[in-house]
C-alpha cells in the first residue's frame, strides 16, 4: 500500500514538471543569442577585435 501511495506522488511531481524541460531550453537558447550578440557588438566595435581574431585564428590552428 505505501508503495502504490509513492508512485502517486511521484506521477503527480512528474507531471506538473512537464513543460520545465521547454521552460530550460527557451532559456539556454536566449542566453546563446544574447552571448553571440554581445560577441557580434564586441567584434563590430572594434576596440577587442585585434585580440579576440588572433585569439581565434591561435586555437583554429591548432
Amino acid at each position: 500500500m505505501e508503495t502504490e501511495k509513492k508512485a502517486g506522488w511521484f506521477a503527480r511531481v512528474r507531471k506538473e514538471e512537464d513543460g520545465m524541460a521547454t521552460a530550460e531550453y527557451a532559456i539556454g537558447t536566449l542566453a546563446a543569442a544574447a552571448f553571440a550578440g554581445l560577441l557580434l557588438a564586441i567584434m563590430k566595435g572594434g576596440s577587442l577585435q585585434a585580440v579576440l581574431q588572433g585569439l581565434i585564428e591561435k586555437a583554429l590552428s591548432v
